[in-house]
């Protein structure tokens, strides 16, 4: 059964629309024991006992609307900023010394909620927009301000567009994040069809050349039309052109996915494949296979990239070092990792010739090997003395099973 591994990247934005539903709620608790403890200098109390009343049912009526971007409306905030300025303006009817005193308005601190949802739905224009009403709607409070009176304004005013600044670069890195996560889901999965290129259709027509170069006559043309199909297809991988498949639209979103087909045990968890199994046809009178007395277990997708870049290592081994070349294949299980050595009596390789190849379009090390062990999070050491023939070390990280279904 195929199975879906999927870790999603959350919106940045999430923790801040949570942060301002807990704000609302508490700030809601604290302008109503504010007036509970000083309900004394109220000479109209009914008139804050009114609007601390239907502060409350808006503030709870209207929690789902800040628990998102989206639910968050322009209707929603124009309301909720007009019911923050209403409660500055009508606090001198209850309290007919808040013009004169310096002390809180009915809706409190509460206020500064309106703004900033404005600031974290529009960014530090719309900030500004809505904090510049609240200002007014203070400094017409107060019919003589005060400097705390103004320097509470200013506080706001400043800070909330400071918020929505914030807000709008984590937006945009978050765009940027999201189509760099895009191109690098691109890029691997045109490497991989340029290893798949390599490793079928690009061995074959070199055979073709080869065997056609051999035999001569009608065949060597064939051979010569094979090379040039050859050329011009490495030239086409290595210049980055082959289309990648589609990716997925959570690949677009910044999530990071992973498909791996796989049969399922009882318990959910993707069954394991013994990586011996896939490396065991490769031994022969030219290649000698060295084996744990274990199996050695790794995920079906990590164990067939595995054997297929053991696979491109030995046929680097027929093409450079010959026919007669011997191999060795020695493979170790240790706890946190596999480690696959391949190992030949070749000539070896000259200093500079993977930089030519791979500037050539010949990219069996940089894509088949290397770029396999890479996407699996390992690594793939090259070491060759001339006329001391080569060695491949392959390394892999084992992932861990967790709970049923997932990786960790």
């Amino acid at each position: 059964m195929a199975k879906r591994v999927r870790v999603v990247r959350m919106s940045v934005e999430q923790p801040l629309w949570r942060a301002l539903t807990a704000y609302r709620i508490l700030t809601m608790l604290y302008a109503i024991l504010l007036a509970v403890f000083g309900r004394e200098k109220y000479d109209r109390p009914w008139v804050a006992v009114a609007f601390l009343a239907v502060m409350t049912v808006w503030t709870l009526a209207t929690l789902p609307k800040v628990a998102g971007a989206a639910a968050c409306t322009k209707r929603f905030l124009g309301a909720d900023l007009t019911l923050a300025l209403v409660g500055i303006l009508v606090t001198p009817l209850a309290d007919f010394q808040a013009q004169h005193v310096d002390g809180p308005t009915l809706p409190s601190i509460w206020t500064a909620g309106s703004v900033l949802a404005f600031a974290i739905k529009g960014g530090w224009r719309w900030a500004a927009f809505a904090s510049t009403f609240v200002a007014v709607a203070n400094l017409i409070e107060r019919a003589e301000p005060s400097r705390d009176t103004l320097h509470n304004v200013l506080l706001v005013w400043v800070a909330s567009i400071a918020i929505g600044y914030v807000v709008e670069v984590a937006r945009a890195s978050e765009r940027t994040l999201a189509r760099a996560l895009e191109i690098e889901a691109a890029t691997r999965e045109r490497e991989r069809l340029a290893r798949d290129i390599h490793d079928s259709v690009l061995q074959v027509l070199a055979m073709v050349q080869r065997r056609g170069t051999a035999i001569g006559g009608e065949a060597a043309e064939l051979g010569r039309m094979a090379g040039e199909q050859e050329v011009a297809l490495r030239t086409l991988v290595s210049s980055g052109l082959v289309p990648p498949t589609r990716v997925s639209e959570d690949a677009a979103e910044g999530a990071v996915v992973r498909t791996v087909e796989t049969d399922d045990d009882e318990t959910g968890v993707p069954a394991e494949t013994d990586l011996r199994v896939l490396l065991a046809p490769h031994a022969g009178s030219r290649v000698t296979f060295a084996e744990p007395g274990a199996p050695v277990l790794l995920t079906p997708a990590a164990a067939g990239e595995l054997a297929a870049a053991v696979g491109a290592a030995l046929d680097n081994v027929r093409v450079h070092a010959g026919e007669s070349a011997q191999a060795w294949i020695l493979v170790e299980d240790w706890p946190d990792e596999v480690i696959v050595t391949v190992r030949d009596d070749g000539p070896g390789i000259p200093e500079g010739r993977l930089a030519q190849a791979e500037g050539e379009g010949r990219l069996g090390v940089a894509l088949s090997i290397r770029g396999r062990l890479r996407d699996l999070g390992g690594t793939a050491e090259l070491i060759s003395v001339p006329g001391q023939g080569t060695e491949v070390e392959l390394k892999v990280p084992k992932v861990s099973r967790g709970k049923a279904g997932s990786v960790r």
